[in-house]
């Protein structure tokens, strides 16, 4: 198989130059005109980060991208899908305002904000897997599968289950609605909360198994295990945080899982990938805080093969100095310490990621074999 090409800028600046005004150089010397954008809406899918946490991408560096998409002719849009977790970004609304507050806007980011997956992470399509091992159907943001042009950019950084996080767990787990994220993490069938359930009913009519069952003496919802298909539509269904998910797949199945959402989201259309290796924080940037960086800013990275660009840009971390005063700097320093010659394990040794890439490569997502060219 050819080498994948994947284009590199490191984040050196010189006066009167710009890190945004870099981030056009690179992604154009990398061939996003070749997407024939004119016209097109594009989906261009990130992390917003959740209240508290300030590690996640600056907006500087989405509307860079958005900048080009527009001198391209094309329609750009942010976009994410609403979280599985109770948290900032759970619902439309919520999700909204925490992009807001963390400086996306229509005016900073210079295009409109869609959320993908609806008001309540319940507005998604089923797409085929082709080559699924885990996944026949993956569960997608509405909005993400009707854009004509799909283009993530990802803060490249460590991650607590995951190992890190690049390009196939932002677009794999990102663009997965409430159901689709239920259905990457976790095996079984929900619980109910009684205590917080209102028996409102409002998940009854999303349930087309006829998995739950209203007790009419507690006026609260029960799951009927027999029936319950695990689907997760009742979760995006409550807005009371009474419905959730306790059997976590193992992260083997989780890394695998993400890999086939990655390729059911890019089967079939044109798509383009980047990633900065920036605030390298050991944990995602889902998270309400940020720890100090493990690793040094390397620089921002950009392929057409998003397999390609998680490998290069894993394999620039597996090269960089630990910094200290950090999460994996301590690891290091404990009289136990098991050297596992890998960053992202040392800083969570129960973490792991290899199987990601190698699953992705089996089903076809892209190449791990890459060329590295620099541009200035």
């Amino acid at each position: 198989m050819e080498k994948a090409k994947v284009f590199f800028t490191d984040f050196r600046a010189q006066l009167g130059d710009s890190l945004p005004s870099k981030l056009k150089r690179l992604i154009k010397k990398a061939g996003m005109e070749q997407l024939e954008l004119d016209r097109k809406f594009a989906a261009i899918k990130m992390h917003f980060g959740e209240l508290g946490n300030i590690s996640y991408l600056r907006p500087n560096y989405a509307r860079a991208v958005v900048d080009v998409v527009k001198e391209f002719g094309g329609k750009p849009f942010l976009t994410d899908c609403n979280t599985l977790y109770p948290g900032s970004r759970k619902n439309a609304l919520e999700h909204l305002e925490c992009a807001w507050e963390n400086g996306f806007t229509p005016l900073t980011a210079g295009c409109p904000i869609i959320i993908a997956d609806g008001l309540k992470g319940t507005d998604d399509i089923a797409v085929p897997v082709r080559g699924g091992e885990y996944i026949k159907e993956a569960k997608i943001g509405r909005a993400i599968m009707d854009a004509d042009v799909f283009i993530s950019l990802s803060h490249f950084k460590g991650h607590e289950m995951a190992g890190f996080g690049g390009a196939i767990k932002n677009i794999g787990m990102g663009c997965g609605s409430r159901a689709g994220k239920k259905d990457q993490h976790s095996n079984g069938t929900p619980t109910i909360n009684p205590e917080l359930c209102r028996g409102c009913q409002r998940c009854f009519r999303e349930c087309a198994n006829q998995g739950l069952v209203f007790d009419e003496k507690t006026h609260k919802m029960t799951i009927d295990t027999e029936h319950c298909a695990g689907c997760g539509r009742c979760l995006g269904a409550c807005n009371f945080d009474a419905i959730s998910f306790e059997d976590y797949a193992a992260v083997k199945t989780l890394n695998c899982r993400m890999a086939e959402y990655t390729k059911a989201v890019l089967d079939g259309r044109p798509n383009f990938h980047i990633s900065l290796v920036v605030d390298v924080s050991p944990n995602c940037d889902c998270h309400g805080e940020n720890d100090t960086p493990i690793l040094p800013n390397l620089g921002m990275f950009a392929s057409f093969d998003p397999l390609a660009l998680d490998q290069a840009c894993v394999d620039a971390c597996l090269k960089a100095s630990p910094l200290p005063n950090s999460q994996l700097s301590d690891n290091m320093a404990k009289k136990d310490f098991v050297d596992h010659h890998d960053h992202f394990q040392n800083s969570t040794p129960e973490s792991e990621w290899r199987s990601c890439l190698e699953h992705a490569e089996k089903i076809g997502l892209g190449s791990r074999q890459y060329e590295l060219i620099t541009v200035k």
